[in-house]
């Protein structure tokens, strides 16, 4: 009986010891090594069934980035840079070699985004927008991966449907049905999502960039 005993008392530290566990720090090693300036946004790769979802999510990576502190090419310039070179696909221009990419845009990185959730899903009582996404900083000069990190955003985080009458709950749903048709509120959830997913300052976040007034400070765990 004593040695059952024991052997509960092992697997439950065990298990205490595994909870308890912190997260390893992320390595920046490369990141810092880089000290990369500017960000070539390539047209996200589009994994749902929304065709507006690339050039959507597209639209609002700038903002986030430019306030981490780098400088980001014009996404419609860039467009047209890939399109005049006979690429027109976000599949066919996540192909270029990193090489000729730096010598025809002179960028330090490219962000390679890939869209996986976008959209909005209606049910009986409910609808949900939502947008995922994963993304991939690479140092074009020498290939390395930077940094990556993934991102979500959804309208039900802030839907509280559990405590509310059916009447209630069903005029809600309705209410938000109607503004999600009228409006193109997916762009709300798109920015979002682009701001968590591009905002530095955190650990497993960018780092600021140079443009920014925290440039080399330590990022918060």
């Amino acid at each position: 009986m004593k040695s059952l005993f024991a052997l509960v008392a092992l697997a439950s530290a065990l298990v205490l010891s595994g909870c308890a566990a912190k997260k390893e720090p992320t390595d920046y090693s490369a990141f810092r090594e880089s000290k990369p300036r500017s960000i070539l946004v390539l047209p996200p790769q589009n994994q749902s069934p929304d065709v507006n979802a690339s050039h959507g999510f597209a639209s609002e990576v700038t903002l986030p980035l430019a306030e981490s502190g780098y400088y980001v090419f014009p996404v419609a310039l860039v467009e047209q840079t890939f399109r005049q070179n006979g690429l027109t696909t976000p599949e066919e221009i996540s192909t270029v070699a990193h090489k000729k990419l730096h010598d025809i845009f002179g960028a330090d990185t490219a962000l390679y985004i890939t869209i996986t959730d976008y959209g909005t899903s209606y049910q009986v009582v409910s609808s949900e927008t939502r947008v995922a996404a994963t993304a991939r900083l690479v140092d074009l000069r020498t290939g390395k991966e930077l940094w990556k990190g993934s991102t979500f955003a959804s309208s039900a985080e802030n839907q509280g449907y559990n405590n509310a009458g059916i009447l209630t709950t069903l005029l809600t749903a309705a209410i938000s049905q109607i503004s999600d048709t009228v409006t193109d509120r997916v762009r709300e959830y798109a920015a979002i999502a682009s701001v968590r997913l591009l905002s530095a300052g955190a650990d497993g976040k960018l780092l600021y960039g140079p443009r920014s007034p925290n440039y080399g400070k330590t990022v918060s765990q």
